[in-house]
């Protein structure tokens, strides 16, 4: 059975990886992007089976007129990708309101958007699954990235939520969270902020070394979290899992250590 898919962020990197593994195989995509001139291709080369629709997911009601356009073109969804997002670098303490606030206003808010708008379509088909496209950066941190990974720790616990509150409706919510691949993250889709010179060395002695995963190898990972009977609630997508798990374990043994100050603190 073919399925309809709502994808944000189809210009490129896992987005454009995913709508193509989906048409592919002969599903039908409403691929969105904020220069529509870029998936174009994407007409030409699926013909009918995809709608590219111009979308900026921080302008709610353009989300919920794009997400109508697509149901009237398909007739409902299926599977929604919230995979729009991207990467903002700087120290705390360099942070400006402005650059928090894009920052959240895209990789949150939209996200929050877009799921307010499919969660009707969804409950009136009577079941689908929404893809949160984290990051390992949603469950753990790095120095120098803090509202990139505001942004992704506010998507998770939203996400938590909505699992509990829309399980009945037949509704999956999947956090997906990859580690480094070889996307744009890094590179023209990034944002910085001026370097304040008494973080040189932490920024120095912290910098990360990356091993980045190919994009293209996700695409069959991808149609398996839409195909599968018992989707998970959360899964990482590459090699984050013992880093992520040594984080955990440390989590762990503070509240043990300081669970008697934690009885105490309760009467």
């Amino acid at each position: 059975m073919s399925r309809t898919w709502f994808i944000t962020g189809t210009s490129k990197g896992f987005g454009r990886e995913w709508a193509e593994a989906a048409l592919e195989r002969g599903d039908r995509v409403a691929a969105t992007a904020r220069d529509v001139d870029r998936i174009k291709p994407l007409v030409d080369a699926y013909g009918d089976a995809v709608l590219t629709l111009e979308l900026d997911v921080t302008d709610r009601e353009a989300v919920f007129e794009a997400v109508g356009q697509a149901v009237a073109r398909f007739g409902g969804l299926d599977v929604v990708v919230n995979n729009a997002g991207y990467g903002h670098f700087g120290m705390v303490e360099e942070l400006t309101e402005a650059e928090v606030r894009a920052e959240l206003e895209t990789n949150f808010f939209g996200t929050l958007w877009v799921t307010q708008a499919v969660l009707p379509v969804l409950r009136a088909r009577g079941g689908g699954r929404i893809i949160q496209v984290t990051s390992e950066g949603g469950v753990r941190a790095f120095p120098g990235i803090g509202a990139y990974h505001a942004s992704k720790w506010a998507v998770e616990g939203l996400s938590d939520s909505l699992r509990q509150e829309v399980a009945g409706f037949g509704v999956y919510v999947i956090c997906l969270e990859p580690g480094p691949y070889a996307t744009d993250f890094g590179g023209g889709s990034m944002g910085t902020s001026p370097e304040h010179p008494d973080y040189a060395e932490v920024r120095a002695a912290t910098a990360p070394v990356w091993d980045l995963g190919d994009p293209k190898a996700t695409r069959g990972p991808i149609l398996e979290l839409a195909d599968t009977d018992d989707p998970p609630a959360r899964v990482f997508f590459g090699n984050s899992f013992e880093a992520v798990a040594a984080d955990y374990e440390e989590r762990l043994a503070t509240w043990r250590k300081w669970q008697p100050v934690a009885v105490a603190a309760f009467r």
